[in-house]
């Protein structure tokens, strides 16, 4: 068969000289390869060239091939345009498959995404962000004294001291979680690391990457309290969670209180404080009354929180060994103690609200810790410690006591 296919094409070189045969049949070769490269054949012969042409209705397979060796590249580009709507539906399928995986792919990450973007801002552990944010703004605003204060060059010793400290609280709240996964699946199993959403290996980078970048921004700024504010809540921070001899100082009720006291009540007024009075404003460094009261309030608010927070997280610290006060006392007394606390310093500051020279500020600090105590006081009426889901929720009130209270702070003068 290969061979009568043969026989037209050598007749049709027969007539040619020799030199033309071998510059055709070099072409044809040429071609044969090209097509074999394009449409995946094995083997382009002059029997599979007969079969096209018979299929497409030629006739004369001698008059084709002496065609194609006439003209070989007008033969092929005319069976390429005789042939390309079938290749176009296959390449068409082919696109098609790759758009629709390309699409399922993009869903899949537009899912994903958010879970993830979700499990980080509840790794982050919100409420103390807030706090950190309402804070430090608060404090930062204590050392202006005109509407001239309000420069570009404050703004920026502003934000250097609040995204260093945001890092630091992310490092702080990330790292305990670490050293508590097996604590957290009883106390808060929602957390990405006790849940699984987050691997170890996922937040230990979260812990490292935080922690470098507090330091990176703090020691550009070149702001001897801010580095030092760093620096001691790295320790503190460190101290309370890592799991080592002679640290994890969670497992003390005292010394877990006194961390959380330190940093939430001394570090963050007079570091900061001092961070924009002595380092930004260029300016003597003196304790206002605002900054003694905002100390002084918030060793109590403090206080409140390190003891608080341990209520609901009674089953799982009883089981792991962590001797918290609610531990020791039990939640109810615990509960009262904090309540009596908390009571006991919105009086004092109806008290310096009182004692201001400045009606407006006196009305505002008066008026405004007293509406606070008394809605404290309402709610705390309705007391069920032993309803995990209430008394959790009743610690985030407290935390947005905490969080008005720095609303309140800047008026005491």
């Amino acid at each position: 068969m290969q061979a009568s296919s043969r026989a037209p094409a050598a007749a049709a070189c027969s007539a040619m000289k020799p030199a033309h045969c071998t510059v055709l049949q070099i072409q044809i070769d040429r071609r044969g390869l090209e097509c074999r490269d394009r449409f995946g054949t094995s083997k382009l012969s002059w029997a599979g060239m007969s079969s096209i042409l018979h299929i497409t209705g030629r006739s004369s397979v001698g008059n084709s091939a002496l065609h194609q060796c006439q003209s070989p590249k007008r033969y092929i580009r005319r069976q390429r345009r005789r042939h390309s709507p079938v290749l176009q539906v296959g390449c068409n399928a082919i696109i098609g498959d790759q758009n629709e995986s390309i699409a399922t792919q993009f869903e899949e990450i537009c899912k994903e995404v958010p879970k993830k973007l979700g499990a980080f801002y509840r790794f982050c552990r919100p409420h103390t962000i807030f706090g950190t944010i309402i804070g430090i703004t608060s404090v930062s605003l204590l050392p202006m004294r005109s509407l001239d204060d309000f420069t570009t060059k404050v703004l920026w010793g502003f934000l250097e001291a609040l995204s260093s400290a945001l890092f630091m609280n992310v490092y702080v709240v990330s790292l305990n979680q670490l050293y508590d996964i097996r604590i957290d699946k009883v106390n808060k199993p929602s957390l990405p690391l006790a849940s699984g959403e987050f691997s170890v290996a996922t937040g230990a980078v979260l812990v490292l990457t935080s922690l470098i970048m507090s330091f990176i921004i703090g020691i550009r700024s070149r702001s001897a309290p801010l580095i030092c504010a760093l620096l001691i809540s790295f320790f503190l921070g460190s101290a309370y969670s890592v799991d080592v001899p002679l640290l994890r100082w969670k497992r003390n009720a005292f010394l877990a209180a006194s961390c959380i006291l330190f940093v939430r009540a001394v570090l963050v007024q007079l570091a900061f404080f001092a961070h924009m009075q002595q380092h930004v404003l260029k300016r003597p460094l003196a304790p206002t009354k605002s900054v003694v009261f905002a100390t002084l309030f918030m060793c109590c608010f403090s206080a409140v929180i390190a003891l608080f927070k341990d209520i609901p997280d009674i089953d799982g610290d009883r089981h792991f060994g962590v001797e918290s006060l609610s531990v020791r006392l039990g939640p109810q007394r615990v509960y009262w103690l904090c309540i009596n606390i908390l009571l006991t310093a919105y009086g004092a500051g109806i008290l310096a609200g009182a004692s201001s020279t400045k009606l407006f500020q006196m009305i505002i600090t008066v008026f405004g810790h007293g509406l606070l105590g008394f809605a404290l006081w309402k709610r705390a009426q309705q007391c069920d410690v032993e309803n995990k889901a209430w008394i959790t929720s009743f610690y985030m009130f407290i935390w947005k006591l905490f969080y008005a209270e720095y609303f309140l702070i800047p008026f005491v003068q």
